[in-house]
């Protein structure tokens, strides 16, 4: 089963459940992946989503969330920041198991001793194709920059 008609299936289940909060985000998630198909139609690259594609659109709208988890929380709107956070939990249902970041700092110190150079874009780039779906990337980010400076 794909991960939309996953969602799609979790989707009836939260209506019969009466479950507000989970409906809202499912439909979300639905539209955000119907949004980024339409895209993708219009491009002339195809009908469907790969899984990356689905995993990545997941992962933006994780990202969408903590930002405004951030922004919410800086304001003083802890009530916002909850209702964010409750629909963070959600998404991330459906993402994939995160790595540590021991298992992280190990990835990119391997690949930063291969690199030819020490320049940030292209360490980034490799560490990045082999990470991508599994680490949030601003840790990533922030890795690479230590382990270069090093």
């Amino acid at each position: 089963m794909n991960l939309k008609a996953k969602l799609q299936e979790d989707l009836k289940q939260a209506m019969k459940s009466a479950d507000a909060n989970s409906v809202g985000v499912l439909r979300m998630l639905i539209s955000a992946f119907n949004n980024k198909t339409i895209d993708k139609k219009g491009r002339g690259q195809g009908e469907d989503l790969t899984d990356e594609e689905a995993t990545q659109t997941l992962m933006t709208e994780a990202k969408k969330r903590r930002e405004s988890i951030d922004v919410f929380t800086k304001g003083g709107r802890a009530d916002l920041a909850e209702k964010e956070k409750a629909e963070l939990e959600i998404v991330q249902r459906y993402l994939p198991k995160q790595m540590s970041k021991e298992e992280v700092e190990k990835i990119v110190s391997d690949i930063v001793s291969k690199a030819a150079s020490k320049e940030i874009g292209p360490v980034m780039k490799a560490v990045m194709a082999e990470l991508r779906g599994k680490a949030d990337s601003a840790m990533v980010s922030d890795l690479v920059k230590k382990a270069i400076s090093n």
